[in-house]
């Protein structure tokens, strides 16, 4: 079974009057002025008389993480992109910071946990590194051996490595930990198999990006608007786990969503299919979006493991 009864109710006009709540705290808090405030509340007043908006909001399924991902499989690269106005970018400058911690480091085993399609494998097998990919999609390790034919892709998930215990140098897991509930195990798991003197690298969608509606979706077996179980944690949440199963920090970055500089463009009218949400329904209110998005949309996380459990 893998979509449950419908859980969540997304209505285009909550979202809308959220996200001018969420700029009006900002402006509360003295981000932005007087014209500002009156403008958001002059949107919001508009908002709550489009009739476009005022129909009925959707039903939507929670699906498991892998059913969403065998939906993306074929054509992950071009979907990271999708909908998303931050788009790949996002993702690249993640990355980027994931080569700045390893680079220079000497070549061994690395891992690339929740591979994917390969992306991160590819740079790790690039850097010299004995790559092994583990992933619980089958069909997302189908597109990562055509990307690497020569690379070791195993079936697997995050509480359970097919890798015996100090078997890496390195671990890297990107986009993964928010479909996960709780942190306490895989991080165990990464220590398992991390050698002493190993890194840990985290990349995962920052909690404040996902309370914002940066969730994969997964439609349903009839095409009924479904999301991939994501959860929230905080950085405190990754922080108790990672120290719990003996692993020390080495740095954090909070990588916040910037817009292009120059005015916001004008509002639209539409707000879309569901399919297009939340990023159709920002468009409909350029300036509250900017407000209400400029915030962490991915953390990164360096640990090291020293070969002592706590």
């Amino acid at each position: 079974m893998t979509h449950q009864r419908p859980e969540i109710y997304q209505h285009p006009l909550a979202f809308l009057v959220g996200l001018e709540g969420i700029a009006l705290l900002r402006a509360w808090a003295g981000d932005f002025d007087e014209e500002f405030v009156h403008a958001r509340l002059d949107e919001v007043r508009r908002l709550l008389e489009d009739p476009a908006l005022n129909g009925p909001g959707v039903q939507v399924l929670r699906a498991d993480t892998q059913t969403a991902y065998r939906q993306w499989a074929d054509n992950y690269e071009a979907e990271l992109g999708y909908q998303n106005p931050f788009g790949t970018a996002m993702f690249g400058r993640a990355e980027r910071m994931i080569q700045e911690i390893l680079d220079g480091r000497s070549a061994g085993v690395a891992l690339d946990a929740a591979c994917g399609t390969g992306r991160v494998a590819r740079y790790l097998h690039e850097s010299g590194h004995e790559v092994i990919g583990v992933d619980s999609s089958p069909e997302m390790l189908a597109s990562a051996r055509k990307l690497l034919p020569g690379v070791d892709f195993r079936e697997g998930s995050l509480e359970h490595l097919p890798l015996p215990d100090d078997s890496v140098d390195v671990v890297v897991t990107t986009l993964a930990l928010c479909h996960v509930p709780d942190l306490g195990p895989v991080m165990s798991e990464f220590a398992r198999v991390l050698r002493p003197g190993g890194d840990l690298v985290i990349s995962d969608i920052h909690v404040e990006h996902v309370f914002r509606g940066s969730v994969v979706k997964a439609p349903g077996p009839n095409g009924e608007p479904g999301l991939a179980a994501t959860y929230r944690h905080q950085p405190t949440d990754y922080l108790r786990a990672a120290l719990a199963a003996g692993l020390r920090v080495r740095r954090c970055e909070e990588q916040v969503a910037r817009y292009a500089d120059g005015p916001a463009p004008e509002p639209t009218s539409d707000p879309g299919p569901w399919t297009g949400w939340p990023w159709s329904l920002g468009a409909l209110v350029p300036v509250a979006m900017r407000a209400g998005w400029s915030t962490p949309e991915t953390i990164v996380w360096h640990f090291q493991w020293d070969g002592e459990p706590s």
